[in-house]
């Protein structure tokens, strides 16, 4: 059955078809599974009522999150921070420039999509013309597009890891940012070197500065809601009441800075920012709760999954053999063999976090630890997997090849610069 599934998944990912009619079908097999082992329909449904539930408070942040991208599309929030920061491109810096820019961005936003859509689509125009070859740069945009999906206190699958392992997302944040150092000092230099012997020089073809000058009034007040997540990360509010500050600070910044009607606002929040200048709309459109309702249905079915998979024990076999390793070298290792089999598999993030955690919640007992594990495993892995979205969504939006992950160096590092440490530590 998980071989039927993973199959309809590759097939929805190579006819270009929405994952969810794989999801869907999934659904359908596996409670079709659990109705030979003898559960009613309404035990079934119960199973997967008790797969949804944990992640309920996802979901309401995953609206808030649509509604943060659009507004901060519609206030000039990302304009403003790729209009002060554009002058810093040049040749030999460009892939450095293009990872640590893409990093700053979904830091801020949590999203990996959104990244790539607006600061990796602007960074791939300009390296290309400087003659950094495209594999290259989609892989600094790919690793900095996952630097702040993992790290961001806005990010879902932190949130996800968080709630999955009733721990403290901003605790967590700790702990995966002193794993960071090290991969992150070591990508930098690759990216560094990389773009001194690949860059050949030339004029940008997007001129950022132009394009975000003629539609947006650009102040320094208009970064006040990308500062407000910085402020209130660091105070540690909850998630959902730092989105809703930024959301209003957004709100009053359209209206008096932008000069944007409440309506047209309302009508953002609702379906994105889709701006009528044909150059600008290439890189700044998106966003709004409409562009999370594919996100909000994939975390739904697949936690519907892991209810089914709990209640009827199917994955216990592979589970025992998981703890064995664990065991036997490290309960990192038992995670991040987990991570590559459910993203390979599943094809999706979310799915493998929650299958990942399920098959290895025993392994390490310690909660914060074994979501620091989950977060050096199953969200870094998924991007690097060639068939998963994680990977194929970013990449499409760049344009760049499916050899872009070899360059994607950055989430290489992570686990690999963990590995040894969990092994000496046994």
């Amino acid at each position: 059955m998980l071989g039927i599934f993973s199959a309809a998944l590759i097939i929805c990912i190579l006819s270009d078809v929405s994952i969810l009619f794989a999801l869907v079908f999934g659904l359908m097999i596996f409670s079709f599974y659990a109705a030979e082992l003898g559960h009613s329909p309404r035990k079934i449904f119960a199973m997967w009522s008790a797969g949804v539930r944990p992640v309920k408070t996802v979901l309401i942040t995953l609206l808030l999150i649509g509604i943060v991208t659009a507004y901060w599309r519609a206030a000039g929030v990302i304009p403003a921070i790729i209009f002060y920061t554009a002058d810093f491109f040049s040749p030999a810096i460009i892939l450095l420039m293009t990872f640590w820019l893409c990093g700053l961005i979904s830091t801020l936003i949590g999203t990996a999509f959104g990244t790539a859509a607006t600061m990796g689509v602007i960074c791939a125009a300009i390296a290309e013309n400087l003659g950094v070859p495209l594999w290259l740069t989609g892989g600094a945009i790919l690793s900095g597009a996952y630097l702040g999906d993992r790290c961001s206190p806005m990010s879902t699958s932190a949130l996800l890891v968080a709630t999955l392992t009733r721990t403290d997302i901003f605790k967590n944040l700790v702990g995966m940012i002193k794993t960071s150092i090290v991969p992150l000092i070591l990508a930098s230099a690759f990216y560094f070197a990389a773009g001194i012997f690949f860059a050949e020089g030339g004029a940008a073809t997007v001129d950022a500065k132009e394009i975000f000058a003629r539609t947006f009034t650009i102040t320094p007040s208009v970064l006040i809601p990308a500062v407000l997540i910085v402020v209130l990360s660091l105070l540690r509010l909850r998630v959902q009441l730092m989105m809703l500050a930024s959301i209003l600070a957004c709100m009053a910044g359209a209206i008096l800075i932008q000069g944007a009607e409440i309506f047209e606002l309302l009508k953002v929040a609702a379906f994105g920012y889709y701006p009528s200048d044909a150059q600008l709309a290439k890189i700044l459109s998106g966003g709004g709760i409409i562009s999370m309702a594919s996100v909000s249905a994939i975390v739904g079915l697949s936690s519907c999954y892991a209810g089914i998979f709990q209640a009827t024990g199917f994955l216990n076999r592979l589970q025992s053999l998981l703890i064995e390793l664990g065991k036997k070298f490290s309960p990192f290792a038992s995670v991040l063999t987990a991570a590559v089999v459910t993203n390979m598999a599943a094809c999706n993030q979310t799915l493998a976090i929650m299958l990942t955690h399920q098959l290895c919640r025993t392994v390490e007992p310690r909660a914060e630890i074994f979501a620091l594990h989950l977060e050096n495993s199953a969200v870094v892995v998924a991007p690097l997997i060639p068939w998963a979205i994680a990977n194929v969504v970013p990449l499409t939006l760049i344009n760049a090849p499916p050899s872009s992950l070899f360059a994607a160096w950055y989430l290489w590092l992570i686990p690999i610069c963990q590995l040894p440490k969990k092994f000496s530590a046994r």
